[in-house]
């Protein structure tokens, strides 16, 4: 959201200037005809409006778009995620790892993927046990089994798409490599 904020305000930044240095043209030059170069400020308008339709397009976007940038995009969490939501989030996201290779024929880069997205999992199932760890000790006694249960759930799920990974396919990969 930030990136449009800063392009409409620089768009409005350049609007001003164009309209500012009419009126000052039109006061320290009378006799030159403000008709001709008033259509900047429309053509200003929509050039920006073509210029961000472009930069916006789903196309210009996956030129853009990596494994790397991918897993390394983190969604904003609320302040206070709760362990039960993200054991949730690694068991989905497990689950759709182990079905897209054993459901589809695996090929390299979908390997690839499955495995950026396997790292992704257990660095957030560290997240998971240190707030798990942090939370038994002070919890009631219900509190504390649905929380071991929901470590159990991402771990089960997390080892269920390690079987479905191939042996190869947690190793570094061709970018790590280089």
């Amino acid at each position: 959201m930030l990136e449009r904020e800063v392009f409409k305000a620089g768009v409005a930044l350049v609007l001003i200037v164009e309209v500012v240095g009419l009126v000052a043209l039109a006061q320290l030059r009378p006799g030159i005809p403000l008709w001709v170069l008033f259509p900047l400020v429309p053509l200003t308008v929509g050039i920006a409006l073509v210029v961000r339709r472009e930069l916006d397009s789903p196309a210009h976007r996956l030129r853009h778009l990596s494994p790397e940038a991918i897993t390394g995009h983190r969604p904003r969490r609320p302040a206070a995620e709760t362990p039960e939501a993200l054991s949730r989030s690694i068991a989905e996201r497990a689950g759709e790892i182990r079905r897209s290779l054993t459901e589809l024929p695996a090929n390299e880069t979908r390997v690839e993927m499955c495995a950026l997205g396997y790292r992704t999992c257990a660095n957030d199932m560290i997240t998971l046990t240190h707030l798990v760890s942090e939370a038994i000790p002070n919890a009631p006694l219900v509190e504390r089994v649905k929380l071991r249960r929901a470590r159990k759930r991402a771990i089960n799920a997390l080892a269920e798409a390690r079987e479905a990974l191939p042996p190869e396919a947690l190793r570094a990969s061709r970018q790590e490599q280089q």
